[in-house]
């Protein structure tokens, strides 16, 4: 074996452990017992134990975008139906069976109780994402739009998605089996909540237009008045 497979291997084997155990309760010999190798081999590749568990976090997030890329767009692809695609993809990779189970598990640990590995996995994993988030939030809502206007639209988009993720079994408890079936899978709730996204939009386009023609009338008025004075 390689030292990249080796290092590869105690990520592999660290990765599952750290999302069912968590970092505090996860002790460098259990995972050296599971990988078959000596704390020696993990002292090597990684230092300590807080720099395996940051790289199995980002391990993780890696093999997620791996399996659900971002779709591939041209210049042509109309910002709505980018926004469309963006949310199904973060959804699947949310709450897609099997594959990202421990994954997402370990990035929604890392998000709820925020480690060492919060800085890099935010820096270079959930900034680039929130960027074209709002990028897209921003070429759909009227010019002038203000930065918090788009970055709590953006946060509000994530707060979606992350809430089935995160309170599976909440929703588990109180929507029947059936419905979960037949409504709750990864492609119905992106769709979901792409359609409530997109009729916010609207509505912040609806009401600016309202306020800026207030302002515009108002304004007028004034102007008359100060005429007439």
């Amino acid at each position: 074996m390689t030292r990249a497979d080796s290092r590869a291997h105690i990520l592999q084997v660290a990765g599952p452990i750290f999302a069912k155990d968590g970092y505090q309760s996860t002790t460098i010999r259990r995972i050296c017992e599971a990988a078959g190798v000596n704390v020696a081999a993990v002292n090597y590749y990684f230092g300590d134990k807080e720099r395996l568990y940051i790289e199995a976090v980002k391990h993780a997030r890696d093999l997620l975008e791996e399996r659900w890329p971002l779709p591939k767009w041209t210049e042509s692809t109309p910002a709505d139906e980018r926004l469309r695609g963006l949310i199904h993809t973060f959804i699947r990779r949310l709450i897609s069976p099997a594959q990202g189970e421990w994954q997402m598990k370990l990035i929604l640990r890392e998000i709820i109780e925020p480690s060492g590995a919060a800085r890099e996995l935010v820096q270079e994993g959930f900034a680039p994402f929130f960027n074209v988030l709002t990028e897209l939030i921003q070429q759909l809502l009227p010019c002038g739009a203000s930065d918090p206007q788009i970055h709590q639209i953006g946060f509000s988009v994530i707060g979606q998605c992350v809430f089935y993720a995160a309170h599976q079994q909440v929703v588990d408890l109180m929507i029947e089996e059936v419905e979960r079936a037949e409504h709750f899978d990864a492609d119905s709730l992106a769709e979901h909540v792409w359609r409530f996204t997109k009729s916010a939009l609207a509505e912040y386009s609806r009401t600016d237009s309202i306020v800026n023609r207030a302002k515009a009338d108002n304004a007028d008025q004034l102007l008359k008045q100060e005429h007439q004075a």
